[in-house]
């Protein structure tokens, strides 16, 4: 059976994305950094730097907070990379907030809102709730 081909930079970023993780886990003391989740690492063709998307159930300024936590970390996070991880540069570390769950969430809202416009009914309750939340700017979260 043959075994599937992965492109190097996504063998890369998985082991970098699984390293990070667990350097936020169980290395870093920043109570800014508690409960961060690290979801995805896009990596450069070249392998010098990481694009690291960060996911947190804090929002708005917290958010913020989280994100300056982690640049203020970036210089300890890769050097503990470089120690973990083998390759010739330890690649540069950029955090992003990862706004996809809130994209995904915003388009449900938007489709329930259609089919029951669509249906001519009233919306559910819990559609009515969702209503009722301002719409946050979904870069930003706020």
């Amino acid at each position: 059976m043959a075994r599937p081909t992965y492109k190097r930079t996504e063998r890369v970023a998985d082991q970098i994305r699984m390293e990070v993780a667990d350097i936020l886990t169980r290395k870093t003391k920043d109570p800014r950094l508690a409960l961060v989740t690290v979801t995805d690492v896009e990596m450069s063709e070249d392998l010098r730097s990481a694009r690291v998307y960060i996911s947190t159930l804090q929002e708005g300024t917290r958010l913020q907070e989280v994100l300056q936590g982690l640049r203020h970390a970036v210089g300890f996070i890769r050097a503990e990379l470089g120690r973990r991880v083998t390759l010739r540069h330890t690649p540069e570390l950029i955090f992003q907030p990862d706004v996809r769950g809130r994209q995904a969430e915003h388009l449900w809202r938007l489709l329930d809102r259609l089919a029951a416009a669509r249906e001519g009914k009233s919306l559910s309750t819990e559609t009515a709730i969702w209503r009722s939340r301002p719409e946050k700017d979904l870069a930003t979260g706020q």
